[in-house]
């Protein structure tokens, strides 16, 4: 079973929509990475977002495309500052559930789950990107198993 968390596509700037929905570039960038995912045959059960404007078009977009049969949601504490490890506390490791959030959060998610600690840097997350967390048999830590990301290099 798998963890997917998404940092919210690109957004528009304060100044153009006070709301910071999505730019015609997120969401491009979104709909193309959800559409690789299909066909790597992701499968995703649901989808949990921050209930900020430009999660909630991430988590909508990629639903549009996954279909998870548990549709989309909003949660409280995925915001940008919120407290990681007691959100940390709720993931179900067996739920193939899919994040959708804000950084610094989503950096600070994969290093608690990965490491123990939210200081310690182990990925650094782009736009509409997904990062596969799976549990490490034995342990209580995640590894990462996978990423798909808009831009490399």
């Amino acid at each position: 079973m798998a963890l997917f968390l998404v940092q919210h596509g690109y957004s528009l700037p304060k100044d153009k929509d006070p709301k910071k929905g999505l730019s015609p570039e997120g969401i491009a960038e979104t709909k193309r990475i959800a559409e690789v995912a299909k066909a790597y045959h992701v499968l995703v059960s649901g989808i949990t977002h921050s209930g900020k404007t430009r999660a909630r078009q991430t988590a909508e977009i990629i639903a549009s495309v996954l279909e998870p049969e548990g549709g989309v949601e909003e949660s409280s504490g995925l915001n940008p500052i919120d407290d990681v490890t007691a959100f940390a506390d709720k993931i179900d490791s067996a739920a193939n559930r899919m994040l959708v959030g804000h950084l610094p959060f989503m950096e600070r998610m994969t290093s608690y789950l990965i490491t123990g600690s939210i200081e310690t840097p182990v990925f650094k997350f782009q736009n509409s990107g997904i990062v596969c967390l799976d549990k490490y048999p034995t342990t209580p830590f995640w590894v990462i198993k996978w990423t798909l990301m808009p831009n490399i290099g």
